[in-house]
């Protein structure tokens, strides 16, 4: 594994026990310029994922708990009169930091909802006429409770195809809970947190390195094959758009480039599908009955794929 990522890793487990392969794919999102959506029911970890990897980077962290009398200026801040100057100046909504967790954001109104994925797509707050980039990096990490539907807004799929991936934490194992307990004895594990392992700076620089790991033909159309697998199935009634299938070729070469490769294999893009793809899918009566789930599914696309050899 790439030196830095480790190190990353490692800061992020001081706090995460277990967990790995989430903690790893949330930084693959973050090295792709993407956002996460997660999904998990309360109390497994999920602030204390984002916290501690804005702790180690050394970023700017914001949390806003998103019900349905939240309103846009919120998400993206609002111009008001400064008596003292006599102008309007801009004063900062919550997107205005590197990491932002959007908590149970399918409780917030639909238009916070698009206020919020405007400043995802854009990376910049448009308020009377005047442009407020975002910070670099950007990531937003919104969660939702599956299992809890009561007084809740569902997510448009068109907004669903904006999340780079989408993830779950699952409860731990008894081994793991054990430790939990142990390390929240004393205190909240994030102090165990003390200084960042990397700056901001440094995973912009690690964002441009991803953009150069080569991708052969043979993959690129492996991914085109995969999702041109899931538009003229029976068992979907939405398969994968494009915005699809560049979300997977940028995951691939980011997990190439966390295993120190300066080339994609089949094996990245089979270890990233499930998780760039499944929430893209809306499956047919037919295809909940055969697969139940988007991430089933995928992984029987991935089966019935051929996988392209590599010299």
């Amino acid at each position: 594994m790439n030196e830095r990522i480790s190190k990353l890793a490692g800061s992020v487990g001081k706090v995460i026990v277990g967990k790995k392969d989430t903690v790893i794919k949330l930084i693959a999102a973050l090295l792709c310029e993407g956002h996460v959506l997660l999904e998990d029911v309360p109390g497994v970890g999920k602030t204390q994922l984002i916290t501690a990897l804005s702790r180690s980077i050394g970023g700017k962290f914001n949390r806003i708990q998103l019900t349905p009398d939240v309103m846009p200026s919120d998400i993206a801040g609002f111009t008001m009169l400064d008596s003292n100057k006599g102008d309007f100046v801009y004063r900062d909504g919550a997107v205005m930091c590197n990491f932002l967790l959007a908590d149970e954001i399918n409780r917030a109104s639909p238009k916070v909802q698009s206020a919020l994925l405007e400043a995802m797509e854009e990376r910049q707050i448009s308020l009377d006429g005047v442009t407020h980039k975002l910070p670099k990096p950007f990531l937003v990490m919104a969660t939702q409770n599956p299992v809890e539907t009561y007084g809740t807004f569902h997510l448009p799929e068109a907004q669903m195809d904006r999340f780079f991936m989408k993830l779950s934490m699952g409860y731990p194992s008894l081994e793991e809970e054990v430790q939990i307990l142990e390390r929240t004895e004393l205190n909240n594990p994030i102090v165990n947190i003390e200084e960042p392992v990397m700056h901001v700076d440094d995973i912009i620089a690690m964002q441009q390195e991803v953009k150069q790991v080569r991708v052969s033909d043979a993959v690129k159309e492996y991914i085109v094959d995969i999702v041109a697998a899931t538009r003229a199935d029976r068992n979907t009634v939405l398969g994968i758009s494009p915005r699809g299938s560049i979300a997977l070729f940028k995951a691939a070469k980011a997990y190439a480039y966390i295993y120190e490769r300066d080339y994609v294999t089949p094996d990245d893009i089979k270890n990233t599908a499930v998780s760039v793809l499944a929430h893209r899918i809306i499956l047919s009566p037919q295809g909940k009955t055969a697969f139940g789930t988007g991430e089933a599914y995928v992984e029987n696309v991935l089966r019935n794929c051929a996988v392209p050899a590599m010299s």
